[in-house]
């Protein structure tokens, strides 16, 4: 069954990719969406019949063995492989369903359906993988998808750019990925899970050195596995292909945003419990990266005016959560974060699809408003999933967001209390930036051409129904899925998928009561702050932003994140491609080859074609000149 779960969207990609012409473009929408949505099905059975005791293993083939490194094609089913594939077969086959509409227009579907489920694919092939080379065929094949996807209207400079971006960006953290594995069999001889997994208590402590320094094992490999997680998920420094990502398709964005790619990054590092408990370090440093990718990415968000990238930013920002939460031990509050926020944060983008499908390609909330009485499905199925981001009572981020917020207080660490109080602000800044994208979208003043709103509508029910699923899980998710996620029966629920026992997520259930509120009244200072901006004093956002001067610039900016890296990378290497171009190939090889032709070739011609002259005597003359030149040396001894 699991075999055919992952192998079903490779299918539909093929179908869809090479015979779209034989089935018809409407076929080479339907099959591989029909097939992701059994997929998807397939997956719940999975999830709910899993047995949480020791993992299943597929074994397919034995892929390659060189020397003494053996690995095989397997697939690797436990609680923590059940969970990715629920969320991930279930947000795609939705937005496969939703895509029928939103791209019903445009002339290549079959190749946007056939990407679609190529990511898919890969996304599965990591989730189920039980070796690293395995993982890191998954890893880059999300990669190459979501270049495809990102890039997809190519005939936009603009989407060419994010998705060179997206790969190159990539392609740094997934640097430091490769260099952990190599360090991991270089140091336990085998790439195994498993074999790995046991090897690791006799590593504790071990250290090495480099350059000098002593430097403990496992937290040197930690470090480089995550500098690949950073990379995929987006975290401080590596997150700047993030927002750019948004010039692909919005079903692109709800896809890997949600469900996939950028969540592959806390997959990492809950698949890697057994070694994070061992080095703290490692730990650390994530628990302090996450927080300040929380907190950054929601300053941000606070003055973003697209409203693809508001999310993007808030998604960005929900990752540093499920990464702190990681690195002070919680891995299932984690997990159960990064479940629910696949529901409501998938909603949300679909919301922004339908909210430009209305507004014909229109991204720009300033010239929005107004819009709750036009497409009303819309406006109510956003707003839940605001309420179930920001943590409102019941839906599902309450129970999961605060739960990663107690769970930081609850490690009783420096880190722990930062990732803490950042979580509790970042809380408030969220319900703010999110409040003010569903008041300046859809009440207020009507800020476009009466054109453009007479022709909005609400989108067509193919759209609709994906997002009303969604709904739902937005509300339920949280309720139903709690107890075994972080509740009494998450013990039995995680088995060994997830080292480090329960303690952090015992601790957490006990914490102070001041602690387990904070979270809720920060989230209904954000909301009363951007109801009385928005609604009851609609000109304060002006003079709030006029006074604010440099400080909204460098917030509207990204902390001017992009200018500096053109400033450190790319002026740089663009300075040494531009020397090497001129100096190098130009005037050096170019500069050698024509002098040699034009310059030392036609002297020597001349000069040669001068002795070639056809007259006999001069050729008697040299023939007799040489023979006196041997004579003249052979007389005096050679001397």
């Amino acid at each position: 069954m699991v075999s055919a779960i992952v192998l079903m969207p490779l299918l539909g990609c093929l179908l869809a990719g090479l015979f779209a012409k034989s089935l018809g473009e409407r076929m080479a929408q339907l099959i591989p969406t029909g097939l992701l949505i059994a997929s998807a099905i397939l997956s719940w059975i999975v999830f709910a019949n899993g047995n949480t005791a020791d993992p299943e293993i597929v074994t397919w083939f034995t892929w390659f063995s060189s020397g003494g490194l053996e690995v095989v094609w397997s697939l690797r089913v436990d609680t923590l492989t059940r969970v990715m594939l629920v969320v991930v077969t279930s947000v795609s086959a939705l937005v496969h369903v939703y895509s029928m509409g939103y791209m019903e227009h445009d002339p290549s579907k079959p190749r946007f359906f056939s990407y679609l489920s190529l990511f898919t694919f890969a996304m599965l092939m990591l989730v189920t993988s039980d070796n690293f080379v395995q993982m890191f065929f998954g890893w880059e094949g999300v990669g190459v998808a979501s270049y495809l996807l990102i890039g997809f209207w190519h005939h936009k400079d603009s989407a060419n750019e994010a998705a060179m971006k997206a790969f190159i960006v990539n392609r740094v953290g997934d640097f430091g990925f490769a260099l952990g594995i190599f360090g991991i069999f270089a140091v336990f001889g085998s790439l195994s899970f498993d074999t790995v997994f046991e090897a690791l208590p006799e590593m504790a402590g071990s250290t090495f050195m480099f350059l000098g320094w002593e430097m403990d094992i496992l937290n040197t490999l930690g470090m480089l596995l995550f500098i690949g997680a950073m990379g995929k998920s987006a975290q401080f420094l590596l997150h700047t292909w993030l927002p750019d990502a948004m010039e692909g398709p919005t079903p692109v964005s709800a896809l890997i945003h949600a469900a996939t790619m950028v969540t592959a990054g806390v997959f990492l590092v809950c698949r890697m419990s057994p070694l994070y408990e061992l080095a703290d370090g490692a730990s650390t440093f994530i628990t302090y990266i996450g927080a300040f990718t929380a907190f950054f990415a929601a300053t941000v968000g606070l003055v973003q005016n697209d409203i693809k990238r508001i999310v993007a930013y808030s998604t960005c920002s929900q990752l540093g959560y499920m990464f702190f939460a990681a690195g002070v031990g919680a891995y299932e509050a984690a997990m159960f974060h990064l479940f629910t926020h696949a529901f409501f944060k998938a909603l949300l983008f679909l919301g922004c699809g339908s909210v430009i499908h209305a507004l014909h390609d229109e991204q720009d909330i300033r010239k929005m408003g107004g819009m709750w009485s036009i497409i009303p499905l819309t406006y109510l199925l956003m707003v839940v999933g605001t309420m179930a981001l920001t943590g409102v009572p019941p839906f599902a981020g309450y129970f999961s967001k605060d739960m990663v917020i107690e769970a930081a207080h609850s490690a009783h660490t420096n880190a722990g209390l930062f990732a803490f109080w950042v979580g509790v602000i970042v809380a408030m800044m969220t319900a703010f930036y999110s409040w003010r994208l569903i008041f300046l979208v859809f009440h207020g003043e009507r800020n476009n051409t009466p054109e453009v709103y007479k022709a909005a509508h609400e989108s067509p029910k193919i759209m609709l129904i994906p997002m009303g699923i969604l709904f739902i899980g937005s509300i339920l998710a949280g309720i139903f899925f709690n107890y075994i996620f972080i509740g009494d029966g998450a013990h039995d629920f995680w088995g060994n998928s997830i080292a480090g026992g329960q303690h952090i997520i015992h601790e957490a259930h006990h914490s102070p009561t001041w602690v387990k509120k904070a979270p809720f009244f920060a989230m209904l200072i954000g909301s009363g702050m951007a109801l009385w901006i928005y609604i009851a004093r609609p000109g304060m956002a002006d003079k709030i932003r006029e006074s604010a001067g440099v400080a909204y610039d460098f917030l509207l900016n990204k902390w001017y994140m992009d200018e500096l890296y053109n400033w450190i990378f790319v002026k740089p290497a663009m300075w040494v491609g531009r020397f090497f171009w001129m100096k190098g190939d130009g005037a050096t090889i170019d500069g050698a080859i024509n002098g040699l032709s034009m310059g030392v070739i036609p002297t020597l011609t001349g000069f040669y074609g001068r002795l070639q002259s056809g007259y006999v005597f001069h050729y008697a003359l040299a023939m007799i000149g040489g023979v006196a030149l041997i004579i003249a040396v052979a007389s005096t001894g050679g001397h």
